[in-house]
C-alpha cells in the first residue's frame, strides 16, 4: 500500500472511531484538526484516546506507516481548545510492546496544550493536564487517553 493510499484511508478510520475529522493533511506531519463533542474549557483525554486507538490500530494492521501527528482540537471552526502530539517513534515503541499503553499515553499528554491556558511542558518533564474535565460533566476520571479510548 502507497503512502497516499494510507493516507486517504486515515480519515474513514478516524470518523470510524468517532472522530468528527474537520480536517487532514496525510502528509509528515500528519495534520490532523478535529471538532470535540466535549466542547468545556479541556481537551477530553477519552476523545483523544479514540484518534490515537484509530492509528494505533492501522499501525498493527500495517495500514498505516506512523509518522508525528499533530492535532488541532476545536469546538467550532476557527474555535481552538487545544492540541496535541504524538512521535512516529512512540507508535513504533508500543508496537514492539517496549513502552506501555499507558507511558504512550503519558508521552502524548505531556504535549497537550489548551488555547486558555499555559502549554504543558515538552522537555521531558511530566506536565499537569489540568483535570479530566468532571466539571463539564466531559471526563471519564481515566486521565490515560489510550486506555479510556474504544479500544477492543
Amino acid at each position: 500500500m502507497t503512502g497516499d493510499e494510507q493516507t486517504a484511508e486515515v480519515e474513514p478510520a478516524l470518523r470510524s472511531y468517532g472522530i468528527s475529522v474537520e480536517e487532514i493533511d496525510g502528509g509528515d506531519p500528519l495534520d490532523l484538526t478535529y471538532m470535540t463533542a466535549f466542547p468545556g474549557r479541556e481537551v477530553h483525554h477519552g476523545e483523544m484516546g479514540r484518534a490515537l486507538n484509530a492509528l494505533i490500530d492501522r499501525a498493527e494492521a500495517d495500514e498505516w506507516e506512523p509518522v508525528r501527528v499533530e492535532a488541532t482540537v476545536v469546538r467550532a471552526p476557527g474555535d481552538v481548545l487545544g492540541t496535541w502530539r504524538a512521535e512516529p517513534e512512540w507508535f513504533e515503541a508500543l508496537a514492539a510492546y517496549e513502552i506501555s499503553e499507558t507511558e504512550f499515553s503519558s508521552r502524548v499528554l505531556e504535549t497537550l496544550s489548551h488555547a486558555d491556558g499555559p502549554a504543558a511542558a515538552d522537555d521531558g518533564e511530566a506536565a499537569t493536564p489540568g483535570g479530566d474535565g468532571e466539571a463539564d460533566g466531559e471526563g471519564s476520571g481515566d486521565d490515560d487517553p489510550v486506555e479510556s479510548g474504544d479500544r477492543t
